[in-house]
Parts: structure tokens; C-alpha cells; sequence
């Protein structure tokens, strides 16, 4: 919940990311960090040398359409598929993705936040009332980073080859509602919801390059499958079989954020059964199979691609952390299963750097002060290694 909420609130802080063919997936598994507040908003200058020397291959960044703080498009564009429409404003992406290919990075840019003026100002986590406002802003930043575009100060922009559709769309911080009762049932509302949401941006990334690789689900490791509760969520199966059984199809890969559920548990643990001995409804990676399994059973012949992952750290965090040690033999046993699995191309961090704020979230290489933590050497591996 304290990690939703730190990607949810970062740009406010610092300010005030069925079957398709496989033929252009990696072959071997990325590594790569997922930290705006450093990525979008930091010193670049401290940034990326630091990402450079950790030998990082890809870097996660959300997209805000519509969001708290930054904003693409914060009011309705006359042009809507055209990226020079003056009511978009590209300009932290621009540098960015500069950025990062002057440093030998490839981007993933996560689309989230819907504007108020999409909504009738119901909030960034609420889906478009019309879907096709979505594919029209989709087509405008995929033609941007497309490769071929020149902006008008004649500087042409990288390609980015690496799209998600969204962010844990099976947590309400992000997409709401979960739920809804339909005649005196309740459905699965965010999965349908969301079908739209995956399926209008694959139309529009695909018809601007039939190269660019699209990922969907995006989705967070729990969910209670409970909408009489009072924070109703999805777990991620679940929230899988709704979205394919609402009709999302044509994505290259599937995105998941298989985070542990206590201090204590390794990669390899498993999630515990909950209450009354159901099934577990945590999606981990000590059970990380069983969504291999569920692809392949809705016949869905997609990658799969982790776009978040980490542990915290005591110090500083006594409460959620593990020392830091730990995180860097986590780290490396995460990296061991992802890789050992044919189908997964990336494994992203979060963070490079630590929050400053205790309520925050402390899983970075660094830490707020910029000390180095053990984890910082062995993502380095990766990067060399893969």
C-alpha cells in the first residue's frame, strides 16, 4: 500500500510508466530501474552517469496522460494524434528518452492518469468515459517516440521500443472502481475497464510501428476478491481472466509486480494460504509458475515481463525492511528464477535511490544520503551478466 502510494505521489513530490508475435522479444532477460522521482526529476547529470556505471539496460517511466502534478495533456487538444498540439507538453520525456539513449538505456514508458476534462473530473485512477481519447494520446506519444520524429527546434527524438498499458489496474489506488453489482452480482468492473484501456492503446501503438512491443496487466501481487470491503481489490489471476474474458488481446507481454509479502519471505516462498484454507490469492515469485501456468491454460502466447520489484531495507526501515545483506541475496535469487524462466524478458528495480520520507518506500540501491547498500553491486551484475 506505502509502495502504491509513492508512485502514485512522486510527481507531486518531486514536481511541486490475444497472442501477438514474439519474433522482436529478447532473448535474454534485462535489468532495469523503475525510479521517477530520480529518472523524470533528478540532478541528470548525477543520474545517469550512476545508471551508466550500473550497466542498466532499461528504464521504466510512467507517462502521465493526466496526473498528480505532471501532465501531458491538462487540457483537451484541438489535434489529439498529432505530438504538436500545443496543449501537450512533452518536455520532461523529450530530455529523458535523450537521455537515456545518450547513455546506452532503452525506456519503457508506462501509460497512467486519466485528465479530468477525459473524466468529467472523477480522478487520474478513474478510466476515460470515452476510450478513444486514450487511443488518440497514445497515437500522439507513439508517433513522438517513434524514431522518425523532429520537433520543430529540428532535434530528432529516440525510438522507444518498450510500452505498458497502465499501472496495477487490480488496485483501486490506481483504477476504480474494482467492482461492480450488476444485476445483484458483482463483476469484476476494473478487468473490463481495463480491457479497453489495453486493447485502444495496443490499436494505436501498433498502427504508428508493428515494432513496438506492448505490455498489459501491469498487475500488483494481491488482491482480496472482495468487493463488500472497504479497499476492494483483485488478485491477480483473477484480474487476468477478466481482462482476457472482457476481450483484451494483440499485447506482446504480460507485466507483473510479483513483490514478497513479509520481511522474512525469500523469492522462493511462497505466498501462505489465507483464512479457511482457501487457495493462496497472492501472486509472488515464489509461486511465479502458476502465471506461466494460467497463460498458457487461456492460451495466451505472450512474454512476460516483471516491471517492478524490490525489498526494502532496515536501516532504514525497521518495520518492512531486511538488512541489507539480504537485500542483495534476495536480489540475486529473484534474478536466478526470473532468468531461469524462458519467458520472461525484464526485471525491474524499484528504486534506485531511497525516499527520504520513512513512510515512503526504502527499497533503493542507495539510500536517501547516497550511501551505497550491498544490492547495488549485484544489480550491477546483472547488467554485465545478461
Amino acid at each position: 500500500m506505502r509502495r502504491a502510494f509513492a508512485i502514485a505521489a512522486a510527481t507531486i513530490t518531486v514536481a511541486a510508466l490475444v497472442g501477438a508475435s514474439t519474433a522482436g522479444a529478447s532473448k535474454f532477460i534485462q535489468a532495469g530501474i523503475y525510479d521517477d522521482a530520480q529518472v523524470l526529476f533528478g540532478n541528470p547529470d548525477k543520474v545517469f552517469p550512476v545508471l551508466q556505471q550500473m550497466h542498466t539496460k532499461l528504464l521504466r517511466v510512467t507517462l502521465w496522460w493526466g496526473g498528480p502534478g505532471l501532465s501531458i495533456a491538462s487540457r483537451r487538444p484541438a489535434n489529439p494524434t498529432s505530438p504538436n498540439d500545443p496543449a501537450y507538453n512533452w518536455d520532461t520525456y523529450d530530455r529523458t528518452v535523450t537521455l537515456a539513449q545518450t547513455y546506452g538505456m532503452r525506456v519503457i514508458l508506462s501509460i497512467l492518469g486519466t485528465p479530468r476534462w477525459a473524466n468529467s473530473g472523477k480522478g487520474w485512477n478513474v478510466a476515460p468515459t470515452n476510450s478513444f481519447d486514450l487511443k488518440n494520446f497514445v497515437t500522439a506519444a507513439a508517433r513522438r517516440y517513434s524514431g522518425t520524429f523532429v520537433t520543430k527546434n529540428n532535434v530528432a527524438l529516440p525510438r522507444v521500443p518498450y510500452w505498458l498499458v497502465w499501472n496495477e489496474p487490480n488496485n483501486p489506488v490506481f483504477l476504480k472502481p474494482q467492482f461492480v453489482k450488476v444485476k445483484g452480482k458483482w463483476e469484476i468492473a476494473s478487468g473490463r475497464a481495463y480491457a479497453q484501456l489495453c486493447n485502444v492503446s495496443v490499436q494505436a501503438l501498433k498502427a504508428v510501428s508493428q515494432g513496438f512491443e506492448v505490455g498489459c496487466g501491469v498487475t500488483a501481487p494481491r488482491g482480496n476478491n472482495n468487493p463488500n470491503s472497504g479497499r476492494a481489490s483483485v488478485s491477480p489471476l483473477a484480474f487476468l481472466r477478466a481482462m482476457v474474458a472482457a476481450g483484451a488481446k494483440g499485447f506482446d507481454a504480460y507485466a507483473h509486480h510479483p513483490y514478497y509479502g513479509s520481511p522474512s519471505e525469500t523469492p522462493l516462498t511462497p505466498p501462505p494460504p489465507p483464512p479457511r484454507g482457501q487457495a493462496p490469492t497472492a501472486l509472488t515469485l515464489g509461486n511465479f509458475d502458476d502465471l506461466t501456468k494460467e497463460l498458457a491454460r487461456l492460451k495466451l502466447n505472450v512474454r512476460i515481463w516483471v516491471t517492478e520489484y524490490g525489498y526494502q531495507t532496515n536501516p532504514p526501515d525497521r518495520v518492512f525492511g531486511v538488512s541489507w545483506a539480504n537485500q542483495r541475496t534476495y536480489m540475486q535469487e529473484a534474478w536466478a528464477k526470473l532468468k531461469a524462466n524462458p519467458k520472461v524478458d525484464m526485471f525491474i528495480w524499484f528504486l534506485l535511490r531511497d525516499e527520504a520520507r520513512l513512510d515512503g518506500w526504502q527499497s533503493g540501491l542507495y539510500t536517501a544520503s547516497g550511501k551505497r547498500k550491498d544490492a547495488r553491486e549485484g544489480f550491477e551484475h546483472f547488467g554485465v551478466a545478461s
